[in-house]
């Protein structure tokens, strides 16, 4: 197990602080920038309907920073037809498709593809279409994980919140069950031909176990390294998590 698992840095709660004020200050962008110098691989934002973190000028500078750096850019958004026009202006990198409801905290589950196919493989193939790789953000159901290989999308983003949770929970029991159902789907989804990607909760404790997975390609991980910026500096949080990553995927 030699292959390096790429790691995007989502910045979606520097925006949130900046916000909290009304100012221009704390700088998602940079947040970006610094992220990559510390070895983040990409940059990950979500582009929210009620827009309560990043915004739309947000998305439209760090579209152009990224680009200028040769470095992706991965837009997390809903299956709205408001939100694939943004997708089809900017042309991102990937897009990941993500399921949003006004009154959550933070995004709850994966997208539910079986039931939404015939509405999900159009924006599919219209962002394919426009040059960008997309993705679903979706559980380690194998319902689903069947589903999201028939929308024509290239990858999957497997949510590992309920693995996380139980983990800090100390439920060790459960923790394993939900790993050995990550696992599994990340296997069957290889086997459909889609690249797997892994994120939500994760944190020092909980990385390993995600970044060992042989599957998985790329971890998306953001509002832990937000918070751990606090305390240590963005950069060294962000270098450590690479390093975490790093040593899960090491020879033996």
């Amino acid at each position: 197990m030699t292959k390096r698992v790429r790691l995007g840095v989502n910045i979606d709660h520097v925006a949130t602080i900046r916000n909290a004020r009304g100012v221009s200050y704390p700088d998602p962008a940079r947040a970006a920038v610094v992220a990559l110098e510390a070895g983040a691989d990409g940059i990950t934002a979500h582009l929210r309907e009620d827009r309560r973190h990043i915004s739309d000028d947000d998305i439209t500078r760090l579209a152009k920073m990224l680009r200028q750096r040769d470095r992706p850019l991965n837009l997390e958004m809903a299956v709205t037809s408001e939100m694939l026009a943004i997708a089809l202006h900017h042309k991102p990198h990937a897009v990941c498709l993500v399921p949003e409801r006004r009154e959550e905290r933070t995004t709850e589950g994966g997208l539910d593809v079986a039931h939404g196919h015939n509405w999900i493989a159009p924006f599919v193939q219209k962002l394919r279409d426009n040059g960008s790789r997309v993705s679903l953000f979706i559980g380690a159901d194998p319902l689903q994980i069947e589903a999201a290989s028939r929308t024509g999308a290239e990858v999957i983003e497997l949510h590992t919140g309920a693995f996380c949770d139980a983990a800090r929970d100390g439920d060790e029991g459960q923790a394993r069950a939900i790993l050995t159902q990550l696992v599994a789907g990340a296997q069957q989804a290889a086997s459909l031909g889609l690249e797997v990607h892994a994120g939500h909760g994760i944190d020092y404790e909980t990385v390993a176990p995600i970044a060992a997975i042989p599957e998985v390609a790329e971890l998306n991980i953001g509002h832990f390294l937000v918070g751990e910026a606090i305390f240590i500096g963005l950069a060294d949080a962000v270098s450590e998590m690479r390093r975490r990553i790093d040593a899960a995927r090491a020879p033996g």
